[in-house]
Formats: C-alpha cells, structure tokens, sequence
C-alpha cells in the first residue's frame, strides 16, 4: 500500500485492540508491532546528517527512563501484540547500564527480538556481553570506507574503530551483521559502489538510506540541500557492479526494499522514506530517552509515557501506548515541505 492509497482510508475506531495479545492496531488497520526505544541522547561522533559538531544540550541522567522503567514499558508493549524491539540513541553503548537494559527486556517472554543500532565503536570490547545479556543483532553505522571521507562525514569517527567494531560484532553472533549508510551528495555518494561490494564476499546486509529533514538549523539545511535519491544511488551501484535483483519481502512491514547483486552472498537494501514512502505498511513507534511514544518519525505527535509510569504505573502506560497506536499519523507530509520540527534525529533514534 503507498502513502497516496493510505491517506485515502478513513479511521475505524472498531481496529482498536481491546485486550491482551490482540495484537495493537491503528486506525488505518496497520499492525503496529515494533518499538524503537532510545536509551540516551547522548554520542560519541557527529554525523554531518544528524548532529551539530557544537552547542548541543543533553538530558540529566534522572530525566532518563530507567532500565527497570524501560523493562515496564516493554512488558506492556509485548502483552499490546509488540513483537520486535530495537535499542537506539544517540548512541545506546554510551548508556552505562545498557548490559542491564539488555538483560531486564531479554528476559520479559515474548521480548526475544531484540536488536540494537549503534556506530560499532564501542562494540570490541560490548558486543560478547551484550550477546550474554540477551541481545540477538546489530546494525552498525558506516558512511565510507574512505578514512578520510568517513572523517568528513562522521567527524568524530575512525574507519578503523567501526571496522573493530563490526568484527567483533560477527565473532559474538550478533548475525546477520547489517551495515547502514546515510547517503549525502558530496559527502560519500562516491563510495556507494565500494560499500555495496561488501556484500559480494560477506552475507553481510548492507542498506542505503535517504536523508531526511528533521527540526532546523544546519542538519535540517543540510538534507534539503545534498539530498540523493535511493534511485541514484542504486544507479551508481549497478554502473559499477551490474544489475541488482530484487529478493521477494520476507516481511512486509519491512523498510527496506532489498536486492542481490551478481554471485553476491550478501544483500544490498535501499530505505526511501523521501522518493518511495512506505508509509502505508509502516509497524513502528518510538519511546524517546526521556520517556515520550513518538507516534511517527517525520511527525512531531507525541504522548507522556513516564510521567503516567511513574504516577501510576504500568495500568497507566497499556492505556496510553494503545492510545498512541491508535492515533499514529497516517503517514509523513514531506511532499508538502512538512516534516518533523521539535526533534533531531539523535533524540528520536532513527
């Protein structure tokens, strides 16, 4: 279903679900069955696309939900129908009980999905006891494999410490291992080629993504102004490689549309939210650091989750993460020049 078919659905307040494991359901009859939670605004790079080098303000440590708070949450979220989780940031290793995060979701039933997204830095010395801990796969953030290119657009960042990272990541299990990249015009659009060759001897998944507009200031200006379609992208990977084949959706809530390149083991997917929305099967909600369900990643709709946890408990978070996918926005208005303005990237986790 595309956006242009789903904004064409009117709301039915019969999808709500009404008792446990119903599964949640929005309005528009989506499944809504993954939650991205962000353990930290905090990190430990500057990505060109996502965060200011300077002048950046981060939350005190108490205003963060806790990992015994996170676990309610989850708890919750499995007994609505959730069925996949995914640790974000910031950065989530910079979060010194992450092990404990980790640990409390993987032992709630029905929670064993459980992924993370971080840059690899930290993973040489995290990713064996995160395994330990519960933790099944990562996806690991990687715009070059030019050193000094993967400096310009991830500043704070080393080839060689993310390399590290995704070794170390393979050797603990946390397979498949998936790459992304945030494609950026006159950043790394020339190294699309060289990343999607990864994918030829490796059964890595490597997975390109458009730049999107959030909030304001330089990164907000930056996406509108070095924007590179997936269809350029793909275009330059094929010059060089030959043509990719598309591979059947194992999973139709999935945003990444995904392609095999000539005897490769691996995948190369291309995550579009700009030039091919998928809106109309999107499955996700987000739990910011500091405890908000933020409804849809280009909208700024969001509901207070901690505040009712810590008045009143986990009674009050089932009442309001259903209420939540309930109302979850049809889908993103970039089409319109309108898109998220109260959050940056990093305080919402991708």
């Amino acid at each position: 279903m595309s956006l242009q078919q789903i904004t064409t659905i009117q709301p039915n307040d019969s999808t709500q679900p009404s008792g446990p494991l119903a599964g949640a359901r929005d309005q528009f009859g989506r499944v809504i069955d993954y939650l991205r939670i962000s353990v930290i605004d905090h990190c430990n790079l500057r990505c060109v696309y996502c965060m200011p080098e300077y002048g950046l303000k981060f939350l005190p440590v108490g205003e963060l939900l806790t990992p015994a708070e996170i676990a309610s949450v989850v708890r919750v979220a499995v007994d609505a129908g959730f069925r996949k989780f995914r640790l974000t940031g910031g950065e989530p290793t910079l979060r010194p009980d992450l092990l404990d995060i980790v640990r409390q979701i993987a032992a709630i039933p029905g929670a064993s999905e459980l992924a993370m997204t971080t840059n690899g830095i930290l993973l040489p010395d995290l990713a064996k006891p995160l395994v330990e801990a519960g933790l099944r796969r990562v996806n690991i953030h990687i715009d070059s494999l030019d050193s000094a290119r993967l400096t310009k657009i991830m500043r704070w960042g080393k080839l060689e410490d993310i390399w590290r990272g995704i070794e170390a990541a393979e050797a603990a299990g946390l397979t498949p291992i998936k790459l992304n990249a945030v494609v950026t015009r006159g950043y790394n659009d020339e190294d699309v080629a060289a990343l999607a060759a990864l994918t030829i001897e490796r059964d890595w998944h490597f997975r390109f993504i458009e730049m999107m507009p959030f909030g304001s200031g330089e990164c907000a200006q930056l996406a509108r102004d070095q924007y590179i379609s997936n269809d350029e992208v793909r275009a330059r990977i094929e010059a060089a490689h030959g043509p990719l084949t598309e591979l059947p959706a194992a999973d139709v809530s999935d945003e990444s549309r995904n392609y095999r390149l000539p005897n490769a083991r691996g995948v190369v997917g291309f995550i579009s939210p700009v030039s091919a929305p998928y809106c109309g099967s999107c499955n996700r909600m987000r739990l910011t650091a500091e405890g908000k369900l933020h409804l849809c990643l280009l909208n700024d709709d969001e509901m207070d989750i901690k505040k009712q946890l810590r008045q009143n408990g986990p009674d009050a978070v089932r009442e309001i993460l259903l209420k939540a996918v309930h109302q979850k926005p049809v889908g993103h208005r970039l089409h319109e020049g309108l898109f998220t303005q109260n959050r940056r990237m990093f305080q919402i986790g991708g």
